[in-house]
């Protein structure tokens, strides 16, 4: 089902439901029937239908669901911004992707009207007039995904309606979603997470609550929330979570409606997935594997009798229909089937890189392990290559976040005369200093593995995506070297 379809069944069996909210307020089922036919048929009377592209460039918040869903049911495809990034970088992804238009709110940002994109005001549409949603096919672009590209400019991942389909109906089977769920959301739009609040919430009726921004940073107050909302499940990334777990006062909180949480986007550390899980004993965890590119392809329901600070945490199985395989060559994960995207954005279309048989390459290395499931051993891209040595930062990470004290890691290689590149770490930490982890690295890494130059921060610097920031991390770590 599109998700016009799902919104209008839902009309049907439960219109006063709520389906929205932030903290400014709430739209029903009829409500956000109502504002995405408003938005739709605006965008039809200016021009903009199947085939064109829309920028979105709202908060995150239920005005900017109500948006992207409108632009879906005019049968366009949706582009979301990040509006706390540069100008610069938004405009470039407005002119990449060839937006013929932008939905904004209290005016068009000024960098805007330098793209010639047409600007519509969220506030005060009129009522709709035709009533109706595009009947999209499978294979039409439903969203661009614009991350970080190897070229040092923004890349456009396409994400057909097949691939939106497909992950809502997995994820509805998977994780039991019910018109009785209350789903909190913390990921940007313009992070794949988002499909699992945008649209594979809705399709079961359930509500999504957004978290508001202010509470990223104050682990304690985003627990009470989630308490209040009562929230039922949130699909979040790692790095949140373990703020959570550390400093968030579980021991004297409980969550009791917490029924599942899911996370992905990077690796858990062991240690802190096994505390987490020791303060949520009522909650299930599950672990969702794959780039932008496929969305979710493997996944992990986390079997708390197996979690072991020394192992790490499987990616798992196949899901949402993927095919998987392993090239032996490079130990790479190879991926097809209907969650994979239609391509990346170029020169005003999608263009699929995979090999002749059909295969994308992820770029993430796997092996199988003896029950049949995945496990993750980092990106071919990130691997460092030091004193004759092939060295995966992924593993580092994983061994010294397990380190008494630490709360998250990142491993970077950098520049060397003599080796060619010398390991460093950035860490955020509590109750531990350089000397301990060093003593740590001594008992836990090989002696080609432990890193050179450690870095103490309060916070690791994220991506809008809530990622590390690797970039950033590695000027912070060479700007204080000796």
């Amino acid at each position: 089902m599109t998700p016009g379809e799902q919104l209008a069944a839902l009309l049907d069996t439960a219109p006063d439901g709520e389906l929205f909210a932030d903290a400014g307020g709430s739209f029903t089922v009829r409500e956000f029937h109502e504002r995405v036919l408003a938005i739709a048929d605006s965008l039809r009377t200016q021009g903009t239908g199947p085939g064109d592209n829309v920028a979105v460039c709202l908060p995150r918040g239920r005005q900017a669901a109500a948006a992207i869903h409108g632009v879906l049911a005019a049968g366009a495809c949706y582009v979301p911004l990040d509006t706390g990034s540069p100008a610069e970088r938004n405009r470039h992804i407005v002119m990449d992707a060839r937006c013929r238009a932008a939905i904004t709110s209290d005016g068009a940002p000024a960098w805007l009207a330098e793209t010639g994109t047409q600007a519509i005001d969220i506030e005060g549409l009129p009522a709709p007039a035709s009533g109706t949603f595009h009947n999209s096919h499978p294979a039409d672009n439903a969203a661009i995904l614009y991350t970080s590209g190897s070229t040092g400019v923004p890349k456009g991942v396409v994400v057909p309606h097949r691939a939106i389909a497909a992950f809502c109906k997995w994820a509805n089977t998977a994780f039991a979603l019910c018109n009785r769920d209350r789903v909190a959301s913390l990921a940007p739009f313009h992070f794949d997470l988002s499909l699992f609040d945008l649209f594979a919430a809705p399709a079961a009726g359930a509500v999504t609550r957004f978290i508001p921004d202010a509470l990223k940073l104050s682990p304690a107050r985003l627990v009470d929330w989630l308490r209040d909302n009562t929230v039922t499940s949130w699909y979040a990334v790692p790095s949140i979570l373990v703020f959570i777990a550390l400093r968030g006062g579980l021991e004297d909180k409980r969550l009791p409606d917490l029924r599942q949480i899911l996370f992905a986007g990077e690796v858990f550390p062991p240690a802190r997935l096994q505390q987490l899980a020791d303060l949520l004993p009522q909650t299930a965890f599950y672990n969702l594997f794959g780039p932008t590119e496929t969305n979710v392809c493997l996944y992990w329901p986390v079997d708390r009798a197996r979690l072991n600070a020394g192992e790490p945490v499987p990616a798992g199985v196949a899901a949402c229909q993927a095919q998987t395989r392993i090239d032996p060559a490079g130990d790479e994960l190879l991926v097809k089937g209907p969650c994979l995207m239609s391509g990346y954005w170029r020169d005003g279309g999608a263009v699929l890189d995979t090999d002749a048989d059909g295969w994308f390459h992820t770029g993430d290395r796997v092996s199988v392990n003896a029950r049949g499931e995945f496990e993750y051993h980092g990106r071919l891209d990130r691997m460092i290559k030091s004193a004759g040595y092939r060295i995966e930062p992924a593993e580092i990470e994983q061994v010294l976040g397990n380190a008494p004290g630490v709360i998250s890691v990142a491993v970077v290689g950098i520049p060397d005369p003599l080796s060619g590149t010398r390991i460093a770490a950035a860490v955020a930490a509590h109750a531990t200093d350089r000397q301990a982890l060093q003593g740590y690295a001594s008992k836990t890494l090989a002696p080609y593995m432990r890193p050179y130059f450690y870095l103490f921060l309060p916070d690791l610097p994220c991506l809008p995506n809530g990622k590390k920031d690797y970039g950033q991390i590695a000027r912070l770590i060479e700007r204080e070297l000796p």
